[in-house]
């Protein structure tokens, strides 16, 4: 019986590849220092699982950037419009497709199912060509042997590569997934020979991840599952086929008829599958448990995973496998740097290592007896106990508020087109009236501000004045660039998250508890662990001096429930639903209280709500029911002639626009710049019914794009979008950009607008 892991968090305990990548971007170290960083963080991350018994390590899953990008040049799939060609890039290349570069926008980018984590979509042709460069992934497993370890290589599988690319340029009407399925016979060559090399090295086990299983695939695409694993078997390399994120129940007997040696199942998110497995699935064969939850921070209750897995060992016996249900890259690296947090807090987590440690408990049970364990077993009964018991887990004011919900409390009322006559009225705003997202620059001032207040060394009262001047900084300069409504710019702000929940009740947080969202990109999710209230105004004082500053319009800017619900860890013991209504009503006094400070427009961002759709379709309706309501509970407590925004990116949003309809904003900004505004089609066939805010520019990328470039996006965006409903705004915040890059992309944008202006003023 086998302990492993589907792969580890790669940033490092103290985000070191974070700040390698960023230091190589700004040409402040040698070429040769990032893949030294990356090697040897490679070295610790397999010494962790070697130090908790792991009976093999993970090689393939570590990327300076993303893993599908890394498939994407192994496999020769590399955009023709960076002109690279399709040999193996250098550092600077491959950057440049992740990030742009001058003459081309970024590859695009989206979420990895309903994570918060976002990977790059490989671009493919019709006539797409792959060849195999895999020496890099090659050179990890060399590596892991010669520290004497046992690798087991990881593959992202060629089902799931697919379905998660794209094909530009496709005729209009034509089928994109048959596109992409016409093009595996010309990728598992690619496979084939990938697996040869590792059969030649006598490697024992490749992990082959699909995790596209999880969906509701094509009746095509399950069938070209035989013909794939077919065409790449190897007699003398065992093949284990990973699944997570849902429930493959209704797939086990297909899946069964493959030509691999074992398979994982995601037993967190889906524990029914064990008793379908144990019907299905072959007692010849390797069955990787993922009973330790690898999206969560909660520590397992190992008494209720001991009780799971006890049929699983006596049916499959040493064939049972144990193991995270997912790859541990959604959670924090080691939570014994934290200090600081709560201890009896503390002692109910458990972040990749300590769920490393967990794997060895239950192993060592299972093996031996729960005897063997019996001090774990206890720590963990306790925690669970004492977390079941504490004063902020339940608070009935909070529960009961919830369940006098009426449906009024959902509703702003007057429909959109009343609302918006005196809202226009009010605000008397000019054609495509340009904004921003939220926030601007975090500059080094700022962040060198906030860490000494944190650490005592600034008093309050100078933590604000210092916040005041960058917040009057950020009006100045919008003002000076001609923007039409302006935003706070948010220095005060950690987080879009962490910072409303560091005010509210039933929160913990933690001091490194970082996880990657892409590239260097790093968040810090707080720990939703109670039942949430608010107990004093949040933003209100900050948005009332932003106000002041300007004649023109300020916009209040929130974060929204399913979002906060989204980019926090959850608890695990009430709903989603339950915990987003909670949320929402927080919010809602917030919107009231804005409001009565006489902010005209408030921003209220769900950019997580197509992320927290299920990914089986059976289960969207009721999901985008409640996540719609919880919107509206906390948009709706306000007058007519306030304008509700909300702001959506990086997700395809067209099958779900009724639901996005249904929230009722009055403006919705979504980002649409790198997929040449294909994302707005979807709102443009669908008719969508309120004003929005494509965005014309990309933050995520250093490159300042000319004001005809957007113009050109404007134009496109003006096909679909009727000119007294459409803003003009870039696709995000601006918190990681710098200020100089910063003002010359809005001055580029204002520009655009200008021209746009002009064009239609002419016109009529």
């Amino acid at each position: 019986m086998k302990t492993h892991t589907l792969g580890f968090p790669r940033i490092g305990a103290q985000r070191e590849l974070k700040f390698a990548l960023e230091r190589h971007w700004r040409g402040e170290s040698l070429p040769d220092v990032l893949p030294q960083v990356a090697q040897d963080l490679r070295a610790r991350h397999w010494l962790a699982q070697r130090h908790a018994g792991l009976d093999v390590v993970a090689t393939g899953d570590f990327a300076l950037y993303d893993t599908m990008l890394d498939h994407a040049l192994m496999f020769g799939a590399v955009p023709a419009r960076f002109g690279f060609g399709t040999g193996p890039l250098d550092l600077d290349q491959q950057f440049a497709l992740a990030r742009g570069n001058a003459a081309h926008p970024a590859m695009e980018m989206t979420k990895w199912f309903d994570t918060n984590y976002h990977y790059l979509v490989p671009e493919l042709s019709e006539d797409q060509a792959f060849t195999l460069h895999a020496d890099a992934w090659l050179d990890a497993v060399r590596e892991a042997e010669h520290r004497g370890l046992a690798p087991k290589p990881v593959l992202i599988g060629p089902l799931t590569f697919l379905w998660l690319a794209k094909v530009p340029g496709l005729a209009t009407g034509a089928d994109e997934a048959a596109a992409k399925l016409a093009l595996l016979p010309r990728l598992l060559p690619c496979y084939a020979e990938l697996l040869r090399r590792l059969e030649a090295r006598a490697v024992p086990w490749v992990q082959i991840d699909e995790p596209v299983l999880a969906l509701d695939l094509p009746a095509e695409w399950l069938d070209a599952l035989g013909t794939a694993y077919a065409a790449i078997a190897r007699p003398h390399l065992k093949v284990l086929l990973a699944t997570y994120f849902e429930s493959v129940a209704s797939t086990l007997p297909r899946l069964a008829a493959l030509p691999v040696h074992g398979l994982h199942l995601d037993l967190v998110r889906a524990p029914a599958q064990a008793q379908d497995a144990l019907r299905l699935w072959p007692r010849d064969r390797v069955l990787s448990a993922g009973i330790v939850d690898g999206r969560n921070v909660w520590r397992t209750d190992l008494r209720d995973a001991l009780d799971c897995l006890a049929p699983l060992r006596e049916h499959w016996g040493d064939r049972l496998w144990i193991a995270p249900s997912c790859s541990l890259l959604h959670c924090p690296v080691d939570l014994a740097q934290e200090q600081r947090i709560d201890p009896q807090v503390r002692s109910w987590l458990a972040f990749a290592v300590q769920k490393l440690d967990e794997l060895g408990v239950l192993k060592r049970a299972l093996l031996d007896g729960p005897a063997a364990e019996a001090r774990a077993l206890a720590d963990s009964d306790a925690a669970v106990a004492a977390r079941r018991a504490h004063p902020v887990v339940h608070q009935a004011a909070t529960r009961a508020r919830v369940a006098s919900l009426t449906l009024e409390d959902a509703s702003r009322g007057t429909p959109y087109a009343g609302r918006r006559v005196v809202q226009r009225a009010r605000l008397a705003l000019p054609a495509f009236p340009t904004t921003t997202i939220g926030s601007f620059p975090q500059t080094s001032e700022i962040r060198v501000a906030r860490a000494r207040h944190r650490r005592g060394e600034l008093q309050q009262d100078q933590y604000e004045t210092l916040m005041r001047a960058a917040i009057a900084e950020a009006v100045q300069e919008q003002e000076a660039l001609g923007l039409d409504v302006l935003v706070h710019g948010e220095a005060e702000r950690n987080d879009m998250v962490e910072y409303f929940g560091e005010q509210l009740s039933g929160y913990a947080f933690t001091e490194h508890g970082w996880v990657q969202s892409y590239g260097s990109r790093c968040v810090k999710p707080p720990i939703i662990f109670g039942d949430i209230t608010r107990p004093a105004p949040m933003t209100v004082a900050w948005t009332r001096y932003a106000q002041g500053l300007t004649p023109r319009w300020m916009k209040g800017m929130l974060t929204g429930p399913v979002t906060m619900l989204q980019w926090s860890f959850v608890r695990d013991d009430l709903s989603r639903e339950a915990v987003a209504l909670q949320l929402a009503l927080a919010l809602r006094d917030e919107v009231v209280d804005l409001e009565a400070a006489g902010i005209a427009v408030i921003q209220i961002d769900e950019p997580a709500f197509r992320e927290g759709l299920p990914l089986r379709r059976a289960d969207w309706p009721a999901y985008l029911d409640w996540a719609a309501r919880a919107f509206r509970v906390c948009a709706s407590g306000v007058r007519d002639d306030t304008q509700v925004h909300t702001h959506m990116c990086y997700s395809e949003f067209n099958d779900i626009l009724p639901a996005i309809a249904a929230m009722d904003a009055d403006v919705i900004t979504i980002e649409t710049s790198r997929s040449r505004m294909e994302l707005l089609n979807g709102f443009g066939d669908f008719a969508y019914p309120n004003e929005i805010g494509p965005g014309v520019y990309d933050i995520h990328s250093p490159r300042v794009p000319r004001a005809e470039e957007m113009l050109a996006l404007l134009r496109k965006a003006r096909e679909v979008i009727p000119d007294d409903r459409l803003w003009v705004n870039p696709d995000c915040g601006l918190k990681t950009r710098g200020w100089d890059e910063t003002r010359a992309a809005l001055q580029q944008m204002v520009a655009a607008a200008q021209t746009l202006r002009q064009e239609v003023s002419a016109a009529a």
